[in-house]
């Protein structure tokens, strides 16, 4: 017993670790590292013009929440809703709607698709 209350309080007595505070380059990279590059194909560049969205292709594990936080601070934008699928090859694709301020048609341009 006593030397369970001895651990018990050498870890109280352990200040607490001060918040980690992130530059704006590392959280473009993380951003980065869960979207792996956006996807140029016939239908893709048709929503974009018509539906205001973008297709990425992204890391298989990473969940809608983890994709639109993704897409909001690498391209700084607003996300309006996420839908994703697995293709036959296994890969995932993110199909994100932007919200009426932002152009996808821009943010493509940015990219090289249009």
């Amino acid at each position: 017993m006593i030397m369970v209350e001895q651990k018990l309080e050498t870890k109280k007595a352990q200040a607490p670790k001060p918040p980690v505070v992130a530059s704006k380059k590392e959280v473009n990279e993380d951003a980065w590292r869960i979207i792996i590059h956006p996807l140029l194909t016939e239908k893709s560049i048709n929503v974009v013009e018509s539906q205001n969205k973008l297709t990425f292709i992204v890391r298989t594990e990473a969940t809608k929440k983890q994709i639109k936080w993704a897409v909001e601070n690498a391209l700084a934008v607003k996300v309006e809703a996420v839908n994703t699928l697995i293709d036959r090859e296994g890969k995932k694709r993110a199909t994100v709607k932007l919200t009426k301020e932002f152009k996808a048609a821009d943010i493509a341009t940015r990219f090289g698709m249009l």
